[in-house]
């Protein structure tokens, strides 16, 4: 399996909160997003470091806190992606998904299903 070919939920996973970089969920999307397009923009993984844990704008999940960003310099539509979290999940912001017992883990890897379906 090439790098190319590996899922982008899969790479998000892999340093999520996991050694050598440890991650938080939005950073981890957004790294991911980075590899599978061949960008390197430390400075987004940087600024996504304060959206972590509950806090990205309006409390929204991290994760797809990230994925909404990077959809929306690709010229995707973040509202069709907040949908399908949504559906998915029930919830959009962190503590209402903690509370109903979705894991950090399935936010990141539901957020990078969505953003690789969206035209990646």
């Amino acid at each position: 399996m090439s790098n190319n070919d590996i899922p982008l939920a899969a790479r998000a996973l892999a340093v999520f909160h996991q050694p050598p970089l440890k991650l938080n969920c939005a950073q981890a999307v957004a790294h991911a997003w980075q590899a599978a397009v061949g960008k390197d923009d430390p400075s987004q993984i940087a600024a996504l470091k304060a959206c972590g844990g509950g806090r990205a704008p309006g409390g929204t999940c991290g994760a797809l806190h990230a994925a909404q960003l990077v959809l929306a310099e690709t010229g995707g539509d973040p509202a069709a992606l907040s949908q399908g979290f949504a559906d998915r999940h029930n919830h959009l912001t962190c503590q209402e998904l903690k509370r109903h017992g979705v894991s950090c883990a399935a936010c990141v890897a539901t957020a990078c299903e969505l953003l690789a379906s969206d035209g990646t």
